[in-house]
């Protein structure tokens, strides 16, 4: 090998390689400290889009995850509100088979009244306290000063945006109800007006009266058995609410399940393209450091070479 004082091969090559190794050891020390093999698009710019859309994607899920535990929260307020509902109409049920043995007493039958009366204040003070942030599936009206804004809950299900909508069931409940009730109703402001036990009801207030006995004593010129069985059929359609509420509650724990699922398989596949594999990345490092070493050495030993030059004009 010629020796010159212009060029020195061996420092070049030596430099080189130093220059790689350095590259390749800051890029395994990246590796270790963030966990990552692919932090930038400069990493692998392939890896690094795909997985900056799945993680979109997470959050996107998360957020239908967290609609669907609203809309949870909702169906189960509601449920909670319905069977309440179903106890108080058994006792309205049973103030109105009494109303057969009292006719003969405008006092019995007035104390019954009041009695009914305050069956359906509950009714609808149930009803209207069922709300979750706004969304009300049980009142008749978005206006009874209980800051109810929705009868209907729409939630999305999907991250393509899909929705579903449960219906709020006030006219399904006046639908139920039909001729069993004992006057026609018109619009159902108040869920007790939508059961067929009051009439003229308005959006958040209590009834002042109901269809079966005046508050005076007079009974209405329906019979006692088809009073009961109006009542009855209040019963049938509260149950028909809470049979509808419990196929949604089986229906949203489902999607939730499978919500929480796709979360963590995104997760997962968002590992799979840019975690580091930490015992490899830990070998690397302790290779690269081994041979950073080495190439300062010979980087050293090639400078060295220079300095035998002057060993040739010594006398």
């Amino acid at each position: 090998m010629t020796l010159s004082i212009n060029t020195n091969n061996s420092a070049m090559v030596a430099l080189e390689t130093l220059n790689a190794t350095q590259t390749e050891l800051s890029a395994t020390e990246n590796a270790v400290s963030t966990g990552l093999k692919v932090s930038t698009a400069a990493d692998n710019p392939a890896a690094f889009g795909i997985a900056s859309q799945m993680d979109g994607n997470i959050a996107g899920q998360g957020a239908v995850n967290d609609g669907l535990s609203f809309a949870s929260e909702v169906v189960s307020n509601t449920t909670s509100a319905a069977n309440s509902i179903l106890s108080v109409l058994s006792n309205v049920q049973d103030a109105v088979t009494t109303l057969g043995d009292d006719q003969g007493s405008a006092t019995s039958l007035s104390q019954v009244a009041s009695e009914i009366n305050g069956y359906l204040t509950q009714i609808d003070t149930i009803a209207r306290n069922s709300t979750t942030n706004g969304v009300n599936l049980l009142s008749g009206s978005t206006g009874d000063g209980i800051a109810i804004t929705a009868s209907n809950l729409t939630y999305v299900t999907g991250l393509q945006g899909d929705t579903a909508t449960i219906t709020g069931f006030n006219s399904t409940i006046s639908s139920d109800v039909g001729s069993a009730a004992i006057s026609g109703t018109t619009t159902a402001t108040t869920l007790t007006d939508a059961l067929g036990l009051s009439t003229g009801g308005t959006a958040g207030s209590s009834p002042t009266g109901n269809v079966f006995v005046t508050n005076d004593g007079t009974l209405s010129s329906a019979s006692i058995s088809s009073m009961i069985s109006a009542v009855q059929q209040a019963i049938v359609a509260m149950t028909n609410v809470t049979s509808s509420l419990g196929a949604n509650t089986k229906v949203l724990a489902s999607m939730s399940t499978y919500g929480a699922t796709l979360s963590d398989n995104l997760t997962a596949g968002v590992g799979a393209l840019t975690d580091a594999d930490m015992s490899a990345e830990s070998a690397k490092l302790t290779s690269l450091q081994t041979k950073q070493s080495l190439a300062i050495k010979s980087l050293t030993i090639a400078n060295g070479q220079s300095q035998n030059i002057l060993s040739l004009f010594q006398s």
